[in-house]
């Protein structure tokens, strides 16, 4: 520690989102010298977190079913991303070795020297050095644009062919117009609909669906028509005039996954955040796996004394197998809300591991609790609901298994005229073959 004491070491941290503003805290903490260089303009306010149940209310045709997905004393607080970005600025700049460049952007990065070219408001570039670049850019990364033309770097991203596009359903008659405890659900199969509450007693709305279905609707006479057959219920709380204003306000936005690796360079470079696992929306980790980077990151500077040397390859040979994990886990759990949970098998399903997790806490956990409310790691997360299901119909295969048999033996047993019958036959047949050239087989049911 005594080398960092006497000359601080300087970083560079690029976006001051949630991931960025938050490892810039880590950092700073750590006696670090730490530039936040964010392309937007500064817009910060406060704003108070709300609490949600996680439970659902699935609606069909009108007809609503309420379904918890989490254990009894669990919740989960939702906080809007901008006010809580924007708090997290200014615990940036409470460390008095930490700066936030507001409308500055990243125009090139050198990760072999460790120096970047930034464009402030003056529009003059400049190029400084330092002794760490953290990439917390977002999914369409500057800095991971850099790291792709290096030797090995392995990098994919996926479209899925779904968009989104928000609504809106007003409050009713000064209150909210749904339960606003749940997060409420229309499930279709293919597509579908969910709607989470606001503070003002609004309802957000986002409808998921492939892009062909949204480009089929294209005047609102077509967009009634698929709201009436689909989500009947939902017209009347939006309104005719409101929903088809808000469908045609913006387009279908797409939606990305994207997995790199490694997530470093040498000792001079770490991508965290989206910048190295940008995610789809549907497990709700996306802002939590990018939190757990700056805090395994911290761990491991903890652990290796600062030395980034060995603390950025640890990082990614940590983190890759987690934040791969929690893709997939992500475009798994569209189709579970979309499509599983019609299902009467999926809820049985379920409710088995909720019978299994009471009388076997420790050994049977339901996916949506450790990947929410534990530290397990990802990729664990994963491989333990794997077995687990692999557990539980390997059980409901023996149980059908001994059902099928035990049936078999009883309706054997009622049909047969005497137990030894069976025994008997075949010294018949040969009996009757010797005296006749032939063999009659009488079944018991014959007459």
């Amino acid at each position: 520690m005594e080398s960092w004491d006497t000359q601080r070491k300087k970083v560079a941290v690029i976006g001051g989102g949630l991931v960025g503003s938050l490892n810039a805290c880590f950092l700073a903490k750590r006696n670090f010298q730490v530039d936040v260089y964010e392309a937007r303009e500064d817009i910060r306010v406060a704003q108070l977190a709300r609490g949600r149940s996680i439970n659902l209310a699935l609606s069909h045709r009108g007809r609503q079913a309420l379904k918890a997905i989490g254990l009894e004393d669990q919740y989960i607080l939702s906080i809007s991303r901008t006010n809580l970005n924007k708090d997290l600025l200014t615990a940036v700049e409470n460390y008095p070795n930490a700066k936030v460049y507001f409308g500055h952007r990243l125009l090139t990065c050198n990760p072999e020297e460790g120096t970047i070219t930034v464009l402030g408001s003056d529009k003059v570039p400049k190029d400084v050095t330092y002794d760490l670049i953290v990439g917390c850019d977002g999914a369409y990364s500057t800095v991971r644009s850099h790291l792709m033309k290096k030797p090995r770097f392995d990098y994919s991203q996926q479209y899925i062919p779904h968009g989104y596009m928000e609504l809106t359903i007003p409050p009713r008659n000064g209150d909210f117009a749904m339960e606003p405890n749940y997060l409420h659900i229309w499930p279709r199969n293919t597509f579908m609909m969910i709607a989470l509450p606001n503070k003002n007693k609004t309802f957000t709305c986002t409808l998921f669906m492939p892009f062909e279905e949204f480009e089929k609707l294209q005047t609102s006479r077509d967009v009634l028509d698929f709201f009436h057959k689909y989500f009947p219920d939902a017209i009347p709380l939006m309104g005719e005039q409101a929903l088809t204003q808000d469908f045609f306000l913006l387009p279908a936005q797409a939606m990305i996954s994207v997995k790199c690796s490694p997530f470093h360079f040498k000792s001079r470079c770490v991508l965290m955040g989206d910048a190295a696992h940008a995610i789809v929306p549907f497990f709700g980790q996306g802002m939590n796996a990018g939190f757990e980077d700056c805090l395994v990151f911290d761990e491991l500077m903890e652990k290796f004394n600062n030395d980034l040397s060995m603390c950025l390859p640890e990082f990614s040979r940590f983190r890759i197998p987690d934040d791969h994990a929690v893709s997939d886990l992500s475009m798994y759990n569209y189709v579970e809300m979309r499509a599983h949970v019609n299902s009467r098998w999926f809820i049985f399903h379920k409710n088995v591991e909720r019978f299994l997790h009471a009388i076997m806490p420790s050994t049977f956990i339901p996916l949506y609790t450790m990947v929410t409310f534990s530290r397990i790691r990802y990729h664990e997360a994963m491989l333990r609901w794997r077995w687990q299901k692999k557990v539980i119909n390997k059980g409901f295969f023996l149980f059908g298994t001994l059902v099928a048999i035990g049936s078999t033996y009883l309706l054997i047993r009622s049909m047969a005229p005497r137990p030894l019958d069976y025994l008997r036959r075949p010294w018949d047949w040969v009996t009757n073959l010797q005296y006749t050239g032939h063999v009659s087989l009488k079944t018991p049911w014959s007459h």
